[in-house]
């Protein structure tokens, strides 16, 4: 039995589709308002104001010649716009979190993926068992490493190969976990930095990503064996706790995780073993 059957994935293209597009949209609004505010303050302006920050600033900006307030005018519909676009976002992703709850996936469950996240890679990964192995769904994710080593020297280059949308929800993945000290992502990533050949910043982010992809595999594997051992018209909800943790390989007690900071992630929470190291 497929993890997500063929109504709830159309629901979710649907909504993946829309959650794109507001993104999307909310970009060009914030580069439009952007260009405005900087020939209305000659101060100039933050690039990545909210709506109502920009709202509160434009209150404070009062042209007198008529150019300016047309531009003023039109960078107050802008912040509107703004507010308007983070207001349908939100309920977007209330929507689209109630619907990955539903299929029971334990991608939820890991720590920066979020709804947004999970329902891209149902969506666009659809069947996880089309991929043999972990390295034909890395490379299908654009995380296999492309071999550029000289001589001695060992290096291996970025893919511009795969699925950019989904390689996007693993760098998103990645910074996340990046940016506490305490998760196995930002331990993986500094060991890797702190080796006698250690890797640059960016090598140290490619070989997580691709450690990640190995991670999401093995979730989305989890999710098809609980769905098939759910039985016909079953639900694979009961197993969603273990899921996540279930995926993974087991670890020694000096390797074991450790416990993620209350508040790091709002929209994910964090499974006690996310990564772990490969056998």
């Amino acid at each position: 039995r497929p993890v997500v059957n063929d109504a709830q994935l159309t629901v979710l293209r649907v909504l993946v589709d829309r959650r794109r597009s507001l993104g999307e949209e909310h970009t060009r609004k914030v580069n439009q308002l952007h260009a405005l505010l900087l020939e209305l303050i000659p101060t100039g302006a933050k690039k990545y104001l909210s709506g109502r920050q920009a709202r509160l600033l434009l209150e404070q900006v009062n042209p007198t010649d008529p150019a300016g307030q047309a531009l003023k005018r039109v960078a107050v519909e802008h912040a509107a716009d703004l507010e308007h676009i983070y207001a349908r976002t939100k309920d977007a992703d209330k929507e689209l979190k109630a619907l990955v709850a539903q299929t029971g996936t334990g991608l939820i469950d890991l720590h920066g993926i979020g709804p947004s996240g999970a329902a891209r890679l149902l969506v666009a990964v659809g069947q996880i068992t089309r991929f043999p192995t972990k390295a034909h769904f890395a490379s299908w994710t654009g995380t296999a490493p492309i071999d550029a080593s000289s001589g001695d020297h060992v290096r291996h280059r970025l893919s511009r190969a795969g699925n950019r949308e989904i390689n996007r929800v693993l760098h998103t993945m990645a910074i996340v976990q990046l940016r506490t000290r305490t998760t196995l992502g930002r331990g993986y990533y500094d060991r890797k930095r702190e080796r006698v050949d250690g890797k640059t910043a960016m090598e140290a982010l490619r070989c997580l990503k691709r450690r990640l992809s190995d991670v999401v595999y093995r979730t989305m594997l989890t999710d098809y064996t609980n769905s098939a051992g759910a039985g016909p018209g079953g639900h694979q909800g009961a197993s969603t706790g273990s899921s996540a943790a279930g995926s993974q390989p087991h670890t020694d007690t000096s390797k074991k995780s450790l416990p993620e900071p209350a508040g790091t992630d709002a929209t994910t929470p964090t499974p006690q073993s996310v990564m772990t190291p490969s056998k």
